[in-house]
């Protein structure tokens, strides 16, 4: 029988998925968009929240909607090897390729590098790392106990520090907004859309619903429906509270134009702006934030991807892939932030699509009875369209492709060219499967008949 949740429990699932997507992408960016939006940071800032909070929160409840065990089994649906490649791509790219190692070198940029006084060395990044990574790791070797350590210990402690710096902000405005920047001058409802590719939490939010579905079954809650319930409105705590930090930071960083001028990325724009509130403490207090904000995310990360590899390769025990997870982001996280962000770039525009696919698609599942035509023919044509925008973005240019998409397809020009081409494979994969079966029943008929 499935046990009662109390509201405090969801509330702390609530506030562990908003402590475990509210890492270092999720701080800088925002501040960004925002210094580069200026007078129109509220159009860039739905945008922005469309892919930082929509769709990431959209993807848990497609995962527990789906009743599927885990991210490979629901891509199984479109083939084992699909699921099997996908999957694997998925938990590297936010796992030790990217997202974990971009949590320790923020952490870095900003809490540590300022004290330096110019030091140009890499060993200060090397024994930071270490140290990080160390602590990391040793919250991960015991991922039953993640509730507790995420949700009630750090999530307080860190919602207090970008409490404060936000509320000073919005008390005391640095000045009014600027006029925006040329990116964001038209079409700013897209260009904040695929800002929140950047936070990879869409990609993320498919490792951590494992972690959310463990959680409820530890406290009792066995059936799909119940499951369902208490993860929407665990997902509407986190979104609420993601929603508001993430306008409040678009805010701030619109509002520091005035003072501060354009600044080269949303780190800079944090620590300047604390500078400007706090003074001298203000580095501190922006190093600790972004320390504990990073330090939660890497956490969940190396729990959700050593979790993935131990299925994958039972031999090796959990403890031993979180190690090697931990020690491969320690390395990778000492190229450099910006090396990082320029190499994701054309990975997330590949994957990304093909992400959102997946989660209409998991909730249309029952209305196109799973056939796994439409699943291949939606997920073919995303592809095709996100790999040409993906190698764009690499600087490797098709002029004839890139000329031909440009003028025929719909909504590529803004990033979005995937969408008509995922419709229509759905279409055709659904009238291929449609005409297989016709084709199987005729077939069966005229064996029954001779």
């Amino acid at each position: 029988m499935s046990t009662k949740i109390t509201f405090s429990f969801i509330f702390v699932i609530g506030l562990m998925l908003f402590a475990l997507f509210f890492g270092a992408g999720n701080l800088i960016f925002p501040p960004m968009l925002g210094q580069m939006a200026g007078t129109n940071v509220w159009i860039a800032n739905a945008g922005f929240l469309v892919t930082g909070v929509g769709l990431p929160l959209l993807a848990i409840i497609a995962f527990v909607f789906s009743g599927e065990e885990d991210l490979r089994s629901l891509t199984s649906r479109i083939h084992p090897l699909f699921g099997l490649v996908f999957t694997t791509v998925l938990y590297l790219s936010v796992g030790p390729f990217f997202a974990i190692p971009r949590s320790g070198n923020v952490s870095f940029e900003i809490g540590v590098k300022p004290f330096l006084s110019g030091y140009q060395g890499t060993l200060p990044l090397l024994i930071f790392t270490i140290i990080f990574f160390t602590v990391a790791c040793l919250f991960s070797l015991n991922p039953t106990k993640i509730v507790d350590v995420v949700g009630k210990c750090l999530t307080p402690i860190k919602l207090t520090f970008i409490g404060v710096l936000v509320v000073v902000a919005l008390i005391h405005p640095m000045g009014g907004f600027q006029a925006p920047s040329k990116e964001f001058s038209s079409r700013v409802f897209f260009k904040g859309f695929q800002e929140g590719y950047l936070t990879l939490d869409a990609l993320v939010a498919f490792a951590f619903g494992i972690i959310i579905v463990k959680a409820f079954k530890e406290k009792g809650v066995t059936t799909k429906q119940q499951i369902m319930t208490v993860c929407l409105k665990a997902t509407a705590v986190a979104a609420t509270l993601l929603a508001l930090i993430y306008t409040a930071l678009s805010y701030m960083g619109a509002s520091s134009v005035n003072k501060l001028g354009h600044l080269n990325n949303g780190a800079e724009v944090l620590a300047k702006v604390s500078s400007y509130y706090f003074g001298s403490y203000g580095a501190i207090f922006l190093g600790l934030m972004i320390t504990v904000a990073c330090l939660t995310t890497s956490v969940g990360l190396i729990t959700a991807c050593s979790s993935f590899f131990h299925e994958l390769f039972p031999t090796v025990s959990y403890k031993k892939i979180a190690i090697i997870l931990s020690v491969f982001s320690a390395l990778v996280a000492n190229i450099g932030l910006d090396r990082l962000i320029s190499i994701s770039v054309p990975v997330l525009t590949i994957m990304y699509p093909l992400a959102i696919v997946m989660i209409f698609l998991t909730f249309f599942h029952k209305l196109f009875k799973g056939q796994s035509e439409v699943y291949k023919g939606s997920l073919l044509l995303t592809f095709i369209v996100s790999l040409i925008d993906g190698l764009r973005h690499s600087n490797i240019h098709l002029p004839f492709v890139d000329g031909f998409l440009s003028h025929f397809l719909p909504l590529y020009e803004i990033g979005l060219g995937w969408v008509i081409p995922a419709v229509v494979g759905g279409i055709l994969g659904g009238m291929i499967s449609r005409i297989k079966t016709k084709e199987q029943v005729n077939y069966k008929s005229t064996r029954l008949n001779k």
